[in-house]
C-alpha cells in the first residue's frame, strides 16, 4: 500500500466516512463496513478528498482533457477535483449531468464545459455501474471519448447474487466492457492492511469481520 493510499484510508476512517458495523449494500449483502462519500460534507474534508483525487489522477499517468461528474455525488467530486488540479498547475474544464433534461434556458442534460476530447469520469464507488454507463453514453453521444474512471474506493467484491456470483467485480466489468482503466484512490485490500496495523481491540474485531466478508465475496481469493 502506497503512502497516498494509506493516508486516504486513515483519513476516511477517522472522518467517519468509512464506518464499521452491519450495513446492507445495493446488492442486498450484509457488509461489515460502509463507505459514504456524502459525509465529506464540509469544506476542509472536501478539499482534502479533492487532493487525493487529483494526486491519484496525476500519478496514474492517464492522458485526459477534462472531467465529468455523474449526478449526484459526482458533481461535487468532479468540480472539487478540478479545483485541486488547478492548484497543481493543471487547469482543466469539467461538466456534469442532470437527472432530468432542462426544458428552459439552455436546455439539455449536461451542465458546464462542452464535452470534448478525452474525459475522466469521477465518482465515489462503483456498485452496479449504472452511473458510469449513463456517463459513457452521454460522452460518446457528444462526440468525446471516455478515457478512464476515477473512484474513491474499490470494494473489490464479486458482482451478482449469492447464488450466481460473477467471476469479476463491478469495477472489473466496467473496465472490460469499455476497455478503459478504472483507478481507485484506495481499495478493500488497503482497508484490510489498515485494520491489520491497528491493535485496538475494536479494530481487531472489525478486521475479522472484514476478512470473513472478503473471503466470501472478494475477488482477491480468485487470483
Amino acid at each position: 500500500m502506497t503512502n497516498l493510499r494509506q493516508k486516504f484510508i486513515e483519513f476516511s476512517v477517522k472522518s467517519g466516512v468509512i464506518k464499521f458495523g452491519s450495513f446492507i449494500t445495493k446488492a442486498g449483502r450484509e457488509s461489515p463496513y460502509f463507505f459514504n462519500a456524502g459525509l465529506f460534507s464540509d469544506g476542509e474534508n472536501l478539499g482534502k478528498l479533492a487532493n487525493f483525487y487529483a494526486d491519484t489522477l496525476i500519478n496514474s499517468g492517464i492522458e485526459f482533457d477534462m472531467l465529468f461528474g455523474p449526478a449526484y455525488k459526482g458533481i461535487t467530486l468532479a468540480s472539487a477535483t478540478a479545483v485541486a488540479l488547478a492548484a497543481r498547475g493543471r487547469n482543466v474544464s469539467f461538466a456534469y449531468n442532470r437527472k432530468e433534461a432542462k426544458d428552459h434556458g439552455e436546455g439539455g442534460t449536461v451542465v458546464g464545459a462542452k464535452l470534448a476530447g478525452k474525459i475522466v469520469i469521477i465518482d465515489d464507488v462503483i456498485s452496479a455501474g449504472t452511473s458510469v454507463r449513463e456517463s459513457v453514453e452521454l460522452i460518446y453521444a457528444a462526440g468525446a471519448t471516455p478515457c478512464a474512471v476515477l473512484i474513491a474506493l474499490d470494494r473489490m467484491e464479486r458482482s451478482g447474487k449469492d447464488d450466481a456470483l460473477s467471476s469479476l467485480s463491478a469495477v472489473q466489468e466496467i473496465s472490460k466492457l469499455y476497455e478503459m482503466p478504472v483507478v481507485s484512490i484506495g481499495n478493500l485490500d488497503d482497508l484490510f492492511d489498515y485494520l491489520s496495523v491497528d491493535k485496538d481491540i475494536q479494530m481487531i474485531e472489525h478486521k475479522a469481520a472484514v476478512s470473513a466478508y472478503r473471503s466470501k465475496y472478494g475477488i482477491a481469493n480468485l487470483i
